[in-house]
């Protein structure tokens, strides 16, 4: 029989493209240091960059980055017009991380760390949780499908379900992560604490690619409002000592989109240095 184990304490990330980079650097600075939570859930590019921590890879999501930033094989409007993906679901989510900079999937599931990705389903609009404990392309596919943009990618089939970017439905997962017993949470989110989501300007298109599915577009619509509830519920169990937050300083010099490797390599150690400024308080809230 397996015991279960009260109070599991959890990271929990948010996405954001290419300012999960600041991410990233607080993850690998974790890892360095050898904390070890009991569960992770990560959302868009927490889930893609998220996944190195259950594999124990630090430093290999900002070293892909920058080494196929500029190749037209991995992010590029070519691929968006031949493929439908701006990110190339081929090269990016099953070429790199098996044959050029390998995810460690031995080390991924024998590490008994949960981790759990979120993806939006476009039929319903609403959240989809999964709990992923084997590596493979299967896998990868549920990585890509959390981190699909609207617009930007075609929607991924996964397990009768359509799926896109899960920060449509639920861009900061802490609630849900405290109702299935992570009681004491590490939240890393890629915006300041000053940010405030707006409405999206680009909903005459959106609603115009999603035709086919009203209730995603109704959750395109609502999502700024869903995200700035969500920072309070951040705020507030923060407040209450449940949770840790840790935000970047300012709005993080980069774009959903980069090309520029000395650019992410900057957001990467602005996360580093977030990361190394609080890692004794880091360390100190995962043994209380």
């Amino acid at each position: 029989m397996t015991a279960y184990k009260k109070d599991k304490k959890g990271l929990v990330l948010e996405g954001g493209a290419m300012r999960g980079m600041f991410t990233a650097g607080i993850l690998d600075v974790m890892m360095e240091h050898d904390i070890r939570p009991d569960g992770l859930i990560g959302v868009s590019a927490g889930a893609a960059f998220g996944c190195n921590y259950k594999s124990c890879q630090p430093g290999r999501a900002v070293r892909y980055n920058m080494r196929f930033a500029r190749d037209k094989r991995y992010c590029s409007l070519r691929s968006l017009f031949s493929s439908g993906d701006i990110f190339n679901a081929e090269f990016a989510y099953h070429t790199i991380p098996t044959e050029y900079d390998l995810f460690d999937g031995t080390t991924f599931e024998a590490n008994p760390m949960e981790y759990h990705i979120v993806c939006t389903d476009v039929e319903t609009g609403k959240a989809v949780y999964k709990k992923c404990e084997k590596s493979g392309h299967m896998f990868f596919d549920w990585v890509r499908a959390s981190a699909s943009m609207p617009i930007l990618s075609r929607i991924v089939e996964l397990e009768g379900m359509k799926l896109l970017d899960g920060g449509v439905a639920d861009s900061i997962p802490l609630q849900y992560f405290e109702n299935i017993g992570f009681c004491r949470n590490l939240v890393i989110l890629t915006q300041p604490d000053s940010y405030v989501k707006q409405p999206i300007r680009l909903m005459p298109v959106i609603r115009w690619w999603l035709r086919k599915y009203p209730r995603m577009i109704e959750a395109m619509a609502r999502r700024h409002e869903m995200y700035n509830a969500q920072t309070e519920y951040v705020k507030q169990a923060e407040n209450e000592g449940r949770c840790m937050v840790i935000r970047p300083i300012s709005t993080l010099p980069i774009g959903h989109i980069s090309h520029d490797p000395e650019e992410m390599w900057r957001v990467y150690t602005i996360g580093r240095e977030a990361g190394m400024e609080r890692i004794k308080e880091i360390s100190e809230f995962f043994r209380q």
